[in-house]
């Protein structure tokens, strides 16, 4: 079973790295009134601990009106973040307008993760197939099956489970599927280097955004918007 799993892993990589390479990433999000006016889907990753807290921080200043409906995506066990998302929800509909108040306003997809704390390495790339056929599943199949896009737009901030969900995207890509723009904000905590996920999807999202100007030294693709947070 490994051995046949391996083997299609093997003649996936390279053919998904060459339409990874044949589709451009864009770097804007498109301009225009139209853009700034029209409701958009948004899908959050909240990577649990001080990664929830950064990207729930960052998107506390958008109109929920414009975002909307929105998915908060988070790992299996992380109670603390679904209470997070909870809370700000609540403090925004307090606040805004009519379609923020309604039931269907924001849901929560949870998946598995991709390498729990401490996991051996050994044994990461099963959970991580794991995770990865369950981002594909909601970003694929189920949306093809109800005829809708998952979502407009796909943040993320790390850690490794965002990986799998970039994945699953790009294999919609790879399909022509209707797929999210992908945008990869690094944690504010990374001031001198990227992360190991900020390192591995920098070539793979449509936008890549620090905080710090330093990370961008290297001449790489990239953004620095200052801080965020």
């Amino acid at each position: 079973m490994w051995s046949l799993t391996i083997c299609a892993l093997v003649l996936l990589v390279p053919l998904v790295l060459i339409r990874v390479h044949s589709t451009p990433s864009s770097s804007k999000i498109s301009g225009g009134t139209k853009a700034t006016t029209q409701v958009r889907k948004l899908a959050v990753f909240l990577g649990s601990g001080g990664h929830t807290s950064e990207m729930l921080a960052m998107i506390s200043s958008l109109d929920f009106d414009k975002y909307y409906p929105r998915i908060y995506i988070i790992s299996e066990g992380d109670t603390l973040s679904e209470r997070k998302a909870s809370a700000l929800e609540a403090t925004k509909t307090a606040n805004s307008g009519s379609i923020s108040k309604h039931a269907d306003a924001y849901t929560f997809l949870v998946i598995p993760r991709a390498r729990k704390v401490h996991q051996s390495l050994l044994t990461t790339p099963s959970t991580a197939l794991l995770s990865l056929m369950h981002c594909f599943y909601h970003v694929t199949l189920a949306s093809t099956y109800h005829r809708k896009t998952f979502a407009d737009v796909l943040l993320l901030n790390g850690p490794g489970t965002c990986l799998t969900l970039c994945l699953a995207v790009y294999l919609n890509k790879f399909l022509g599927l209707p797929s999210p723009r992908t945008v990869y904000i690094e944690s504010f905590a990374r001031v001198r280097t990227l992360s190991l996920s900020g390192k591995l999807l920098r070539s793979l999202v449509d936008r890549f955004i620090v905080q710090w100007p330093q990370l961008l030294e290297d001449g790489k693709r990239g953004e620095c918007r200052g801080w965020l947070i």
